[in-house]
């Protein structure tokens, strides 16, 4: 490759690095869809020094290594550019850290490069060299600490800088281990055709090995450094592999780390958790799966393009400059950026391989086969626990995450496969035996691509489903900077705004009736017809494509969302929480003809604009909307009932089940909000209903026997066609003749009265009830309405009052 080729490259690299800065400087413009805001610059020192450094790595490696792999340094180099930028966008501070650690790696890359003699020598210093890792390593035992303040004391640190030496001495292992293998097992192990059943090299030969490689597992695991414990023995397989070829020492790693995970699970705290989560992180989202739960929120909400750089929300994602910075590029860039991200990584490991096979000796094949497992392992670890396909791990992305320890390892492996790979005129060492090679080649090919569908799978085909959960922050926080639809009464009165400006706030300007509308919130989620709807309130639904589209690839957001008007009457509902004061119960109101809901009262209630974490315990469950998610026994009111029904006093079993089936007490209304879950009677014969399945019920003595179909939300205010009505979920269904309803309604209508009354107590454990259920008659020349009035106490007078007084207001003119 030409010196104009290799530039080339580089340029490419920039080019992509630059548009990356420009859109970071812009996105606060962006998100506030305003040029008066405070720009991110502080990224584009990150992006100058990373230029100086590659153009420096580049020229010195096409100096000191002519025929150096360029592809594998450039692609090495725009990994370490691009996580740069993203720690950047995730904190400054750690940004500008992360730029002094890569001007750093880029000196020690060149010293490694410039280096005399060959690398061949490292071997004559295996001991001293792994030695000297063990020790300052083991120093972290009394002298560790942590940069963070709290947790594991990892690192050794002075004048605050810190180093992890865990990390150079996965390598100084490799030199070891490729050292002793490559020059202690005998030859017959290297050559013969594999297919001889060559005698297996013996456990003695490699006692040296286990005792070093299990000196550095033990430090490791007294400072619950699991992560990299793991590393440590995948790459001790990795290397026994490659010296063998034989495919049971792969057998005994299998059996080995399962094992471990199985002791693990049981005696070590750490690994249970972390194993739980993996399995099920959706039974405790908001604590030991906290992580893993918010890692596929972000990567969910990336979907296929991404919100944008500086557009989405990855800081919500716990530690995400370091062990989940792949989740925040996923969630900004998208699926495509991720798999661009893959491609990079494999094609490291693709020339990692190629270089190995072109070493010279024994030993450098050996490192360099070392040094691309090291590269792969860890990145499909880090990658899988992301995606969920293995536990969390804690371990960096190389060249990617934050650190200067890992950045340092990274950059002293990146130069040793070059120095490999980077004698084209000398003839490779023998190959006997490619088998490790391909397997290796097998192994990374599927991991990556495994990557590559989960990813797919959580940000397109798991995507809706997970941003729609209740514990996703990104709606609430998107809903600062676009303003949600307000939600209106039927004659557009407001009841829930958006208020201010950028960043909005809710408003819930009637919180009676919050057991209806609900809640849209970042701590607690939404809640009632703020939920049923999100989709048309946050313009994502009802909005023209091209617009959502467009929104969407611009701000990284939807449109502004679209106004809900309701079926409520705002005034009649405002009567009816005030006649209900501080008594627990529900009222239901509804025009029996349309199914309308006029009025849905649920007492207690509680306010939206105040939630804390006490409505949650609260015993009289503000929450729960007792209109529509109230059971309650129908009690004494079913005797007036059944008389009116039926002519016989004593109606057959097979004859109630029926009616009640018709009349809908079976089966839950379908309705855009929580219902009670309907059943047949419990085992003390008590037929348990929903005020509103009363109503409902009721309403086909007013409306010639039909039964309508409830409805709450009646249109949406949309930009291309104005107000759109939106359909109910059912359709009205035929309960009685007109002739056997309108008998029914003559029946229960008292004399000199204009409505018709049921009336009855009933009992709920040691809880006294009393139902309250009036309708317009027959011959109405208004709209029919239907009323239900539900207390939970067993108060007759209160009930009376109250239903009378509503019901003549929603008559009058």
């Amino acid at each position: 490759m030409n010196i104009h080729q290799r530039s080339r490259l580089l340029l490419y690299a920039a080019a992509f690095l630059f548009l990356f800065s420009l859109v970071l400087t812009l996105a606060p413009a962006v998100r506030e869809r305003t040029w008066d805001v405070e720009y991110r610059w502080t990224h584009w020192i990150g992006y100058l020094v990373w230029g100086l450094t590659a153009h420096f790595v580049q020229r010195a490696t096409g100096k000191l290594i002519p025929d150096g792999d360029h592809f594998l340094l450039h692609a090495a180099s725009l990994l370490a550019g691009w996580g740069l930028l993203t720690i950047f966008r995730l904190d400054p501070i750690f940004g500008l850290r992360q730029t002094v650690w890569l001007a750093v790696a880029a000196g020690l890359y060149a010293f490694i490069l410039k280096f005399p003699g060959d690398l061949a020598q490292l071997a004559k210093y295996k001991y001293i060299a792994l030695t000297a890792g063990l020790s300052l390593t083991a120093l972290t035992l009394v002298l560790g600490a942590n940069p963070a303040g709290s947790g594991p004391r990892l690192w050794l640190g002075a004048m605050g800088i810190y180093l992890q030496p865990s990390e150079p001495l996965k390598i100084l292992l490799l030199v070891y281990l490729a050292a002793y293998l490559a020059h202690r097992l005998p030859d017959e192990v290297y050559e013969g055709p594999p297919h001889k059943g060559r005698r297996f090299f013996s456990f003695p030969l490699i006692i040296p090995t286990l005792v070093m490689t299990g000196g550095s597992l033990l430090i490791l695991l007294i400072q619950r450094d699991l992560g990299t414990a793991s590393i440590f023995l995948a790459l001790y397989i990795v290397m026994l592999f490659a010296a063998s070829g034989k495919r049971r020492v792969l057998l005994l790693a299998a059996i080995a780390f399962a094992l471990a995970g199985l002791g693990g699970y049981f005696f070590i705290d750490i690994i249970t958790i972390r194993l739980e989560a993996w399995l099920n992180p959706w039974l405790d989202p908001s604590g030991r799966s906290y992580q893993i739960v918010q890692s596929l929120l972000a990567i969910a909400n990336g979907e296929m393009i991404g919100r944008g750089p500086g557009l989405g929300s990855p800081s919500l994602v716990p530690v995400a400059v370091s062990d989940f910075i792949f989740s925040a590029i996923a969630e900004e860039t998208g699926l495509i950026g991720t798999i661009a991200l893959l491609l990079l990584i494999g094609l490291i490991l693709a020339r990692g391989l190629r270089a190995a096979l072109q070493a010279t000796d024994r030993f450098q094949r050996l490192l360099a086969t070392g040094l691309t497992a090291y590269f792969g392992i860890q990145s499909l670890l880090i990658l899988g626990g992301n995606l969920r396909l293995l536990p969390l791990t804690g371990v960096t992305l190389p060249f990617v995450s934050y650190g200067g320890s890992s950045l340092l390892t990274s950059f002293v492996a990146l130069a040793c496969l070059l120095r490999v790979g980077s004698h084209p005129e000398e003839e490779p060492a023998p190959l006997h035996n490619p088998r490790p090679f391909q397997f290796l080649a097998t192994f990374f090919t599927l991991g990556l691509f495994a990557c590559a569908l989960a990813s797919g799978w959580w940000a397109i085909v798991r995507g809706p489903d997970l941003l729609n959960r209740t514990d996703n922050a990104r709606r609430s926080i998107a809903d600062r900077y676009v303003p949600r639809g307000n939600i209106l009464d039927r004659a557009n009165q407001a009841i829930t705004v958006t208020e201010g400006s950028r960043p909005y706030t809710r408003a819930y300007l009637y919180p009676p009736l919050s057991p209806v509308t609900g809640y849209t919130d970042a701590t607690f989620g939404q809640a009632g017809l703020e939920n049923a709807f999100d989709n048309y309130l946050r313009g994502l639904q009802g909005n023209p494509a091209r617009m959502i589209l467009w929104n969407q690839l611009l701000y990284g957001t939807p449109p502004p969302g679209l106004d809900l008007r309701l079926s409520i009457d705002l005034d009649l509902q405002k009567t009816a929480d005030t006649l209900l004061g501080e008594h627990k119960g529900a009222i239901v109101l509804l025009n029996a003809q349309s199914g309308e809901i006029l009025v849905m009262a649920s007492h207690p209630f509680y306010d939206p604009n105040l939630l804390n974490d006490s409505i949650l315990t609260n015993p009289d469950s503000p929450l729960v909307n007792r209109a529509a998610q109230g059971m309650y026994p129908i009690g004494a009111l079913l005797d007036p009932l059944l008389a009116a029904l039926f002519e016989t006093s004593s109606p057959s079993e097979d004859s109630l089940s029926a009616l009640y089936a018709d009349l809908g007490f079976y089966s839950a209304p379908e309705l855009h909000l929580p219902v009670g879950n309907a059943s047949l009677p419990g085992a003390d014969g008590a037929l348990r209903v929903s005020p509103l399945q009363l109503a409902l019920a009721a309403s086909a003595f007013s409306n010639a026997g039909i039964r309508p179909a409830p409805r709450i939300a009646l249109a949406v205010d949309t930009p291309a066609q104005g107000w759109v009505i939106l359909p109910t979920l059912t359709e009205p269904q035929p309960v009685l003749s007109p002739e056997r309803a309108a008998q029914i309604v003559n029946s229960l209508t008292p004399p000199d009265s204009i409505q018709w009354i049921l009336s009855g107590s009933a009992r709920e454990k040691e809880k006294a009830l009393r139902w309250f259920v009036t309708g317009t008659p027959v011959g109405w020349q208004g709209s029919p309405l239907t009323l239900v009035v539900l207390l939970e106490e067993d108060n007759e007078a209160l009930a009376t009052a109250i239903a009378m007084h509503l019901f003549a207001d929603a008559v009058s003119p």
